[in-house]
């Protein structure tokens, strides 16, 4: 019996050098770095030391190297123009995945290579899961709501009993989403919803998040007023999204809540995030109720909550996709330092999409998701705006 002598070629190794490293955990820098990736993995980081034989060699000379960046609340299908609701609904799904992919690429270009998506139209997103041209995704489908609820016109209409958000959560498994978001709360993108007033009673969204966690699914809570809030508490949410504590006239403070959040472990998708448009300022509502908002989240975060800023990119001018990285400057005035902005958008939002084994640092055997910028990006959270190179899986970003 003749045997046949299989031969394959090795992966060639790519080596990256740069000025300096923020690794995705630690404070300070890592100077001289080299990382060498082998494909879409991350196979040795130090400081100093040689390319292995035969790698090729990427000098990032003068940039500071970081883990790509992770934004936890984003809408794909929103192309963040003046009217994105209607723009969605003229277009056909075709038309829809077509937009939502130039998307994920401009999130691409901006540093963002993962994205959360906390609600799209009839799940369409999953159409572009794994695509080489796009961030990785994590997805929720339709967000759950009730009758007329806050984006209701996105598909994810569920009777607001037990059975019927039960139903809503099978329905989502099914078709394959990673998290489960519902609407605790109206919001202002739905004619005839308000912030400040729940949309499900406590039981059921209690039921929501048994069912979705009897499958294995995180529950996310979109929540602004402050019954929202408790009732999403009460319900033992994963998450819970703008946690603005909105009130028909201000905003609330209740310490009890907030210590409640912090105690339960919940994760705090801070909206935050906004690049300037000429012409375009804030509705009055929002701008009278910023320093109360400001005041809550700075409070969440002296009390230990894990905050990261989730932009809700796509749903305004002010909000494109690749948005993320005007967050920082908000999270420090939110109190959190240097070094915690930058975990904020790395590894700590990587541990709130369910992605902190392989995303959110430069480590061996994590993902090859890296951002190059030119500047000092704990000195000068501007930085982050000034790329230089984009690295999604082991694959440039043009």
């Amino acid at each position: 019996m003749t045997k046949h002598l299989v031969v394959t070629e090795r992966r060639r190794l790519t080596a990256i050098r740069a000025a300096r490293l923020f690794d995705g955990v630690g404070s300070a820098f890592v100077a001289d770095p080299l990382v060498v990736l082998d494909g879409a993995t991350i196979l040795g980081v130090e400081s100093g030391g040689t390319a292995p034989v035969g790698a090729e060699v990427v000098d990032l000379a003068g940039t500071t190297l970081l883990p790509g960046l992770v934004d936890t609340h984003v809408h794909l299908a929103f192309d963040a123009s003046t009217d994105p609701v209607a723009r969605l609904a003229a277009r056909d799904d075709e038309q829809a995945v077509a937009a939502m992919a130039e998307a994920g690429r401009a999130s691409l270009r901006a540093g963002v290579t993962t994205v959360r998506d906390l609600g799209d139209r009839g799940y369409l997103s999953l159409a572009l899961k794994d695509r080489a041209d796009q961030p990785t995704l994590v997805a929720a489908g339709p967000p759950i709501t009730s009758p007329g609820g806050h984006c209701h016109f996105l598909g994810g209409v569920a009777d607001a009993s037990e059975a019927g958000v039960r139903a809503a959560v099978r329905e989502h498994v099914e078709r394959g989403a990673d998290v489960v978001k519902i609407m605790a709360s109206g919001g202002t993108m739905t004619p005839g919803t308000r912030q400040e007033c729940a949309q499900f009673d406590r039981d059921v969204l209690r039921a929501a998040v048994d069912e979705a966690h009897r499958h294995g699914l995180p529950v996310t809570a979109h929540a602004h007023g402050t019954s929202a809030i408790a009732d999403a508490l009460a319900a033992g949410v994963d998450g819970m999204e703008h946690v603005t504590f909105w009130s028909a006239t201000g905003v609330d403070h209740s310490e009890e809540l907030l210590r409640a959040v912090v105690d339960q472990g919940v994760a705090v998708g801070a909206t935050l995030g906004m690049v300037p448009v000429e012409g375009l300022v804030p509705p009055e509502e929002i701008v009278r109720r910023m320093p109360g908002v400001v005041a809550n989240y700075r409070r969440l975060h002296e009390l230990g909550a894990r905050v990261v800023a989730g932009t809700d990119a796509g749903i305004a001018p002010v909000k494109p996709h690749g948005v993320l990285a005007w967050a920082p400057p908000m999270l420090r005035q939110v109190g959190l330092s240097p070094a915690d902005t930058l975990r904020a958008i790395t590894s700590v939002a990587a541990g709130v999409c369910g992605l902190a084994h392989r995303k959110g640092r430069v480590a061996p055997g994590f993902d090859a998701d890296l951002l190059a910028v030119d500047g000092d990006p704990l000195a000068d959270p501007g930085a982050l705006l000034r790329v230089r190179a984009v690295c999604a899986r082991g694959r440039w970003i043009a």
